[in-house]
């Protein structure tokens, strides 16, 4: 007897995968992404018959909340650690308790503005050159005069990244997802893989403009599999420099290997010239272009903006020297190492 009520109540036990996805469930989660392993694969299926929807992906990235990080980029006068979540709502709680805010005559304000003004006509002016190959900012104008305007933009690498932040707008809260303050790289295709998800459940004509250095996308850019199989409505934008910052061009790149073996003379920052990234993105059955033009990058941003059936990769080939406008504090630009 002992025995068949052991055996009864051992049927009636959850595995401990289905105890997740249930925890998981009453918590009103919609979405896991995970990279597929023991114990993910059980949690995944437990989930997935639950209705909660499962995003596999190929690149594993971590999130920490370490104390010893703060300061660790500049000496800030005040510090938060905690939750963002759980802190964003005490500041948000404190600030509608006043209805303070910082004088708009003050000195800083004047200063903030007359830069502001001085920086959009620099950025201009760069943007307006016509020279082949183009530059970062004529790049950014001519897409930035396609960008719907409840598009996400997602973010990642060195220039492309913190030029991209000034030129190309944001109309809504919550609608662009970057690499952040410490500039960690390969989190750009999985940001835009889960805006995507939610674009394509709750505003299915949304999209998402993945704005991508070369060097950036070589950290997860298999994930371009993950965006073919569950066909997001994703415009990945590679702005291929042939360099992590700077690289060669095809010509002084022939000419630096007649002399001796690549890993001798080829500076670490270089990366193969005129590298086909587009080809990814069609070896999975999306839409790939290869453009060195402002009239091609904007017959193919159009293209893609046009086509929701499938997601899409413009690779735009700009001047290998290329860099941004000169920076007045030097801790932007700064090594901490």
């Amino acid at each position: 007897m002992p025995d068949s009520n052991f055996a009864e109540r051992s049927e009636e036990q959850m595995s401990g995968a289905k105890v997740i996805a249930q925890a998981l469930k009453t918590q009103d989660v919609e979405y896991i992404f995970g990279i597929v392993g023991i114990p993910v694969t059980e949690i995944a299926i437990a989930a997935q018959q639950l209705g909660i929807k499962y995003i596999g992906m190929r690149n594993e990235q971590a999130v920490d909340i370490c104390a010893e990080e703060l300061g660790n980029n500049l000496k800030p006068a005040v510090t938060l650690l905690g939750d963002i979540s759980a802190v964003s709502k005490q500041l948000l709680e404190e600030l509608d308790k006043t209805s303070w805010e910082y004088p708009p005559e003050s000195k800083w304000w004047k200063t903030l503005r007359e830069k502001m003004k001085s920086n959009e006509a620099a950025s201009k002016e760069l943007a307006s050159k016509k020279s082949l190959p183009m530059n970062y900012y004529t790049v950014f104008y001519h897409v930035q005069e396609q960008l719907p305007r409840d598009c996400f933009v997602v973010s990642e690498g060195a220039n492309t990244m913190d030029i991209g932040r000034t030129v190309l707008q944001n109309y809504l809260p919550r609608h662009r997802l970057d690499a952040g303050t410490f500039g960690t790289m390969g989190v750009g295709l999985g940001f835009a893989i889960a805006a995507a998800m939610v674009a394509k459940d709750r505003s299915p004509e949304q999209r998402v403009i993945c704005v991508e250095g070369d060097s950036a996308f070589g950290f997860s850019g298999m994930e371009v599999e993950t965006i073919c199989r569950y066909n997001l409505p994703i415009i990945l934008l590679v702005v291929n420099n042939n360099g992590i910052y700077q690289g060669f061009d095809m010509n002084t790149w022939k000419e630096t290997l007649k002399f001796r073996d690549p890993t001798a003379v080829v500076p670490p920052m270089c990366l193969l010239p005129n590298s086909h990234y587009e080809q990814v993105m069609t070896a999975f059955g999306g839409k790939g272009y290869f453009v060195e033009t402002p009239e091609e990058l904007q017959k193919s941003l159009r293209q893609s903006l046009a086509d929701t059936t499938k997601p899409s990769l413009i690779n735009i080939m700009i001047e290998p020297q290329a860099t941004r406008k000169a920076q007045d504090f030097h801790w932007l630009t700064r090594s901490n190492m």
